[in-house]
């Protein structure tokens, strides 16, 4: 058996990762604080908690799986927060996982999938991102994500650790069978966000600025669904088994979707009005933010394949209303 080692892997995306690792035949070990994971997302091998600075906890899960290689999804991923507390940022996601580095090297652990981000990029500089756009982040939280990217390229240098970074766009949607899905505290993706205001959790959605230079006024964002990230992560993974060198790809569908679309659709998903704030712009929101992944499809043959909106909407909707019930049951 094949372990992978996937830090993170009781969260959001990390979660749906195990799951496609194990529909690929490998056994994905979740390591994870369980700080913002979930307990009820493991279910496709075992869970390991623990934190990534954690050396002595980590040289001991390493040491009894022996796992091939690692998927790093273990992060803190608030913008925000990044901003008015910095070194929270630096200190978990660049020193945590320089540790995790430092450990897979004195365990022989050579291959290694990470999750990145567009934020590395910061402000566009032309509508389409391809992976040759500068990479200067305008937060902490895109600064500690390209520092590591900085780091496993040295990594490789020195120490021949391959890397696969996988800069995402704007992951959405849950799992088709409704086994997993998105569940943050606090929850600020904007479909998550617009669904709770149709069931009525939240009284309204907050639309920051209508007047950019958008066909209807809204910022448009590249949506891509965590089923295909999960497989994107598969792909590089085997990739690297098979002798790849270090890389870095995006994973967007190509294309966006603004605000008032999503809204639009959330509402015709859901059969409910979905009440709507405008705001003022907040800073830093670039009116359009759309990815590339024309090289990743080229190298390893990934295209997404729930790259329609409603669908990525809709299988959040089924997620979110079938876990509501789960938990009145268990009320």
């Amino acid at each position: 058996m094949k372990h992978v080692l996937v830090t993170g892997g009781a969260g959001y995306i990390g979660s749906h990762a195990c799951k496609a690792l194990a529909s690929a035949g490998y056994v994905p070990v979740a390591y994870d604080n369980l700080v913002h994971g979930h307990r009820w997302s493991v279910k496709w091998g075992p869970l390991e908690q623990g934190d990534i600075a954690d050396r002595t906890r980590l040289d001991d899960v390493l040491a009894r799986y022996r796992p091939v290689a690692v998927m790093h999804f273990a992060a803190h991923a608030y913008v925000g927060e990044s901003v008015t507390n910095p070194g929270k940022y630096y200190r978990n996601n660049v020193a945590g996982t320089l540790t995790l580095l430092e450990a897979m090297r004195d365990h022989a652990i050579d291959k290694l999938v990470f999750s990145s981000t567009c934020a590395t990029y910061g402000v566009p500089q032309h509508l389409l991102l391809t992976e040759e756009h500068p990479q200067h982040p305008i937060n902490p939280y895109g600064a500690s994500k390209l520092m590591v990217e900085r780091m496993l390229a040295d990594f490789d240098a020195a120490h021949g650790l391959r890397s696969v970074c996988l800069r995402y766009f704007n992951a959405a949607g849950a799992d088709p069978d409704g086994e997993i899905g998105e569940c943050h505290d606090p929850e600020t993706h904007l479909i998550p966000l617009v669904l709770d205001a149709a069931s009525g959790k939240r009284a309204d959605i907050t639309v920051f600025g209508s007047d950019y230079d958008t066909p209807d006024g809204t910022c448009i964002r590249d949506y891509i669904h965590v089923g295909d990230l999960a497989g994107a992560h598969v792909l590089a993974l085997q990739a690297l088994e098979a002798g790849a060198a270090s890389a870095a790809y995006n994973l967007g569908n190509g294309q966006g979707f603004s605000v008032r679309q999503v809204i639009d659709a959330a509402q015709r998903i859901t059969g409910r009005a979905i009440p709507i704030t405008i705001a003022d712009r907040r800073a830093g929101d670039p009116p359009v933010l759309v990815g590339d992944a024309t090289r990743i499809r080229d190298a390893l043959g990934w295209s997404p394949r729930h790259a329609d909106l409603d669908d990525m909407i809709a299988s959040a909707w089924r997620w979110q209303q079938a876990r509501e019930r789960r938990m009145g049951e268990a009320v």
